[in-house]
């Protein structure tokens, strides 16, 4: 049986997902900077490897949007943070877009498909998901941790 994206993690090359989003961003990392001359179908199926990896996390980290959520936590602990908490929502639910975007550029796995591009693409989905980890992790700081002053 060959082996697919949804039964090797491409961080490790073992049956199974990766461990977690963390673990499962250095694998869409070391698949976007493996080299592709002359391999680029072999790149194309280990990139995919490692996203859908990623996407797998990041829904179920959205799971944390549903009711009973983390989100919904935050809202009760802090109602004055929910243009915050529905941007992250909407900025979650983004990224997932763009990881289906490459996917679906990887497609055939076509050695024209512009392996720049590709990478391109990859960095800058990278960039954009630590930056909303930390800004999930500040909005999750001022909710339960932020001094919000009167107090000496």
């Amino acid at each position: 049986m060959k082996p697919t994206a949804r039964t090797i993690a491409p961080s490790s090359g073992t049956p199974g997902p990766s461990t977690d989003l963390r673990t499962s961003m250095s694998g869409v990392r070391l698949a976007l900077a493996a080299p592709a001359a002359g391999t680029a179908r072999a790149w194309a199926e280990r990139l995919e490897f490692a996203l859908v990896d990623l996407s797998a996390h990041l829904r179920a980290h959205g799971v944390a949007n549903d009711p009973g959520g983390w989100s919904h936590e935050v809202l009760t602990a802090a109602p004055r943070l929910s243009n915050a908490v529905g941007h992250l929502t909407r900025e979650h639910d983004q990224i997932i877009g763009l990881v289906g975007s490459i996917l679906a550029r990887l497609g055939p796995h076509d050695p024209t498909m512009g392996v720049e591009r590709v990478r391109d693409l990859g960095l800058a989905l990278l960039e954009r998901l630590s930056r909303h980890r930390q800004r999930g992790s500040d909005l999750l700081f001022e909710a339960y941790l932020g001094d919000i002053g009167g107090e000496s």
